[in-house]
């Protein structure tokens, strides 16, 4: 089991629940708009979020992102010891920095004294574009030895000044490669792991491999908090984060959503249908089951482990709950109709709880 760090209130690690992060795309320097940014964030379920901190302004920016934040932001430092200490100093809950390349063992030390007299974990990112070339001559190429070893080589960077408040991450845009890098690195060390799949692509593709990396690696009990890295809007990844985390049954909270893939039997328009529902239901705070089925024959018991469903049928839809038909709703006012039951179902579920 890894150590376990506290990211501004947030525990990773520990057999605590795994986090999601996202990071956001906006400019720093631009309070307003990456504010506005991070509780569309937060609204869709993320934990944690990064920014990016180029210079000097967007480490002055931080100060009041920071205590407006309604989640711990995570600042991004490339090269410059400064912006580390900036950002510390101005509220960043954890500062993600490489080792190797903030200026030398004085000013790693400098960075490492501010996080620690402030409690703030570190950290300590390593790509596979970013292996010392020696490394990769030395195996002949990139692989998940050189990957993990340069990761540990980062980690003693900090050890050596004295600092063990850290976060790991290896990542690579293969799925495979980021795989076999996390589950070698998880036997030599046992410090928290951020897992994600690098360079993923686009919403579509980069959820596929993402589901592919992140979804094995945390089946295997690997990983402590994960980001699925996209090329689109953040907010797709924390839905595609907490979609992976529902499939594996390590979150709870929120509506897991089932549809049928159609077939010939299909009297409804399901694919327009089901879109329409999964996009009006996402950020429901209800831990349901929620089906939309295409036809009445098997629909509700093909979903009866469902907590409501919805089943297509010529101009009529079946309302249905944990497989019992409820009533008839009318193809006009289905979709509305359904909707309205799910709330209700999932605030008398949240009532019952207190």
């Amino acid at each position: 089991m890894t150590r376990i760090i506290n990211v501004g209130g947030v525990l990773l690690g520990g057999g605590n629940p795994v986090r999601i992060q996202s990071m956001n795309n906006t400019k720093t320097q631009d309070v307003k708009g990456t504010l506005e940014q991070i509780a569309r964030l937060y609204d869709a379920g993320c934990d944690i979020t990064r920014v990016t901190v180029p210079d000097m302004e967007a480490a002055s920016a931080l100060k009041e992102i920071t205590s407006k934040s309604p989640i711990p932001v995570v600042a991004d430092i490339h090269f410059d010891y400064r912006l580390a200490i900036e950002a510390a100093k101005n509220g960043a809950a954890k500062i993600r920095i490489n080792p190797g390349n903030i200026g030398g063992n004085d000013k790693l030390r400098q960075v490492a004294d501010v996080c620690k007299e402030r409690g703030l974990p570190i950290r300590v990112g390593v790509n596979s574009g970013s292996i010392d070339r020696k490394l990769v001559e030395e195996y002949g190429g990139v692989c998940a030895e050189n990957m993990t070893k340069s990761a540990l080589d980062a980690v003693k960077l900090l050890e050596n000044v004295d600092f063990d408040d850290i976060v790991i991450s290896i990542k690579s845009s293969s799925p495979k490669l980021t795989i076999d890098t996390y589950r070698c690195i998880s036997q030599q060390c046992d410090y928290p792991l951020h897992v994600g799949v690098t360079e993923a692509g686009t919403v579509r593709e980069g959820v596929i491999k993402s589901a592919v990396g992140i979804g094995t690696l945390l089946a295997e009990g690997i990983g402590d908090t994960i980001r699925v890295s996209l090329t689109g809007d953040p907010v797709e990844e924390v839905y595609a984060a907490k979609s992976i985390l529902r499939a594996l049954d390590l979150r709870s909270d929120g509506i897991t959503f089932v549809s049928c893939p159609t077939c010939g039997r299909t009297e409804v328009p399901l694919i327009d249908i089901a879109n329409e529902i999964e996009n009006r239901i996402r950020n429901f705070p209800y831990d349901l089951k929620v089906s939309v089925m295409g036809c009445v024959v098997n629909g509700p018991g093909e979903a009866r482990e469902s907590d409501i469903g919805l089943a297509g049928g010529k101009d009529e839809f079946l309302l249905f709950e944990k497989g019992e038909v409820i009533r008839k709703l009318k193809a006009e006012t289905a979709v509305d109709e359904f909707v309205e039951e799910i709330r209700k179902l999932g605030e008398e579920k949240n009532k019952s709880k207190l």
